[in-house]
């Protein structure tokens, strides 16, 4: 047979080129800072090129049901590492390189400076969100979630200061306790079925029986529990606004991604394995995820309410959103999930941008001016990034006004914003999926997603009203360009949603078709064969 065809090997790509380029950066001295930039800059880039090559080839037809399979060291599935992606996968990899390059243009300035490392770490990021969104493995699912949160680790206290330290602490034990729930909940999964490849799982689950299958849903409880940790359903998220607001405007850009992983994982793992053709599992735990979201989309609201700090208010924020999300993935539906997944999109854009527009508000008001050269001293680095003195910006209060409404209205879901077309595209799924009546969770759920907007508005145009209007006469902040821009550019993202809502509604519904159907997912992952060596072919290389 012919060698691997070159599409197939651009799945491997958004995992081996963080990798290399993090570990190169490593022996670089700080001093160094512009030739690192350049470097992770140069990986965001390509990683962006080949993410949307992905999401092409997978909508294009080019593999066979929009599923691309890269058996990694030529073993077959399910013995070897099989990394597939499809629309959802590149769908993701396109929204995480996105983010990842309006993250690192932010930085330039003073963040990748005010501590050490912070390029390699965020390229080993970068590999563990990829390797999370690409693998078919629930082990290597594992590697590539301490990979990110190793890597995280270090970028929640990039910066040093004692807040961060505490949130830090916090947030490694946490998540060291939901790894320890991963392993166990892994563990059961193969005692219970023999396989941890998760289309193979998937194909089994209807053969198991009663006993295994008991095993197996237990298993897949403790494991979701490690998902739902990193994803900050209640209670499970206590975590999460603490975190946010210490964490630097980067590096909390960057964990609205993380956070969704975990709902990522959970929407993967549930529809593969517990999805259409799994038997007496068939439905099992998605009743839970719906109350489960549903409670912790309450948990942000109040939240959001009772903050008064910005970096807080976003992380309930997040919170709201993880719910909604959950709380969709309960539902189980095509047109349900592919509001969800239009939800998800519109919403983690608007998070990243306000999370980076926080750091640049906080300058309005003297106390946050100074924040970074307290930061700085403590850390005691000789090499100091310049002073933001950049050119005072016309109009710059107008640019950061804007800005936070823009984010605001997404967030809170008002019109004519991504937000808006989102809930009111969930409000019709919901109740399209039952035309004899909506049952009283539906319900539920619509009311909380409006009372969850409604908390989100009050909540942010206090702090807006706070930030522009009641700190009195102000001199207008200055602003680099490479921070305006990505913000600028995010914002951007979300009304282009809006604008082409109707192209990428089109997509998320062959990409729901896709993921509901299961046993084709089976059957793509496990029918995919290995290349084979010419006859005489090993002798030649000899």
């Amino acid at each position: 047979m012919t060698a691997l065809p070159w599409a197939n090997h651009l799945i491997i790509v958004p995992v081996l080129l963080p990798l290399v380029v993090g570990a190169a950066m490593i022996p670089i001295n700080q001093k160094h800072h512009g030739l690192k930039f350049a470097l992770g800059l140069t990986s965001g880039v390509l990683l962006w090129a080949a993410a949307v090559a992905l999401l092409l080839l997978a909508d294009s037809g080019h593999w066979p049901g929009g599923i691309g399979v890269y058996l990694a060291a030529n073993w077959a599935a399910p013995f070897g590492i099989a990394l597939v992606a499809d629309r959802l996968s590149a769908l993701m990899l396109v929204l995480t390189a996105t983010i990842a390059l309006a993250v690192l243009v932010f930085s330039a300035r003073r963040w990748d400076r005010v501590g050490v490392s912070f390029h390699s770490l965020f390229q080993f990021l970068l590999m563990g969100l990829n390797g999370a969104f690409l693998t078919n493995d629930l082990f290597n699912l594992f590697v590539f979630f301490e990979v990110m949160l190793a890597a995280s680790y270090g970028l929640v206290l990039h910066g040093y200061n004692l807040r961060r330290i505490q949130a830090g602490m916090q947030y490694i034990a946490v998540n060291l306790v939901a790894s320890l729930l991963f392993l166990i909940g892994v563990s059961l999964i193969y005692a219970a079925s023999g396989t941890l490849n998760i289309a193979d799982l998937g194909a089994r689950v209807a053969l198991l029986g009663a006993q295994d299958a008991w095993l197996l849903q237990v298993g897949a409880a403790v494991l979701a529990l490690a998902f739902l940790t990193k994803g900050a359903m209640w209670p499970l998220g206590f975590w999460l606004p603490t975190t946010y607001a210490s964490a630097s405007a980067p590096v909390g850009a960057m964990l609205v991604l993380m956070t969704k992983v975990g709902v990522y994982a959970v929407l993967r793992v549930w529809l593969a394995v517990f999805g259409e053709g799994a038997g007496a599992a068939e439905g099992f735990g998605f009743t839970a995820l719906a109350l489960g979201g549903m409670a912790t989309l309450l948990f942000g609201a109040i939240g959001m309410l009772a903050s008064q700090d910005g970096g807080r208010m976003a992380g309930y924020g997040a919170i709201v959103s993880s719910g909604t999300l959950l709380a969709v993935v309960g539902q189980a539906g095509g047109a349900v999930l592919a509001s969800g997944l239009y939800y998800l999109l519109g919403s983690t854009l608007a998070m990243a941008a306000f999370m980076l527009l926080i750091e640049l508000t906080e300058r309005i008001r003297p106390p946050g001016a100074a924040l970074l050269a307290i930061t700085m001293e403590a850390f005691a680095i000789e090499d100091k990034p310049e002073d933001p003195v950049g050119v005072g910006i016309p109009g710059t209060l107008a640019f950061l006004g804007l800005s936070f409404a823009a984010c605001a209205l997404v967030i809170a879901g008002m019109p004519p914003l991504s937000g808006f077309v989102a809930k009111f595209s969930l409000f019709h799924a919901l109740l399209a999926a039952a035309p004899e009546g909506a049952p009283a969770t539906t319900w539920m759920l619509i009311g909380l997603m409006i009372l969850g907007g409604l908390a989100a508005i009050i909540a942010l145009m206090r702090l807006g009203v706070r930030i522009f209007w009641a700190a009195g006469a102000v001199t207008p902040p200055r602003l680099q360009f490479s921070e305006a821009a990505p913000v600028g550019a995010l914002v951007l993202l979300c009304v282009l949603l809006t604008v082409q809502a109707g192209a990428v509604f089109d997509y998320l519904g062959r990409t729901t078709a896709g993921l509901l159907r299961s046993g084709d997912y089976a059957a793509r992952v496990l029918g995919e064969p290995p290349v084979l060596r010419a006859p005489g072919a090993e002798e030649g290389a000899r």
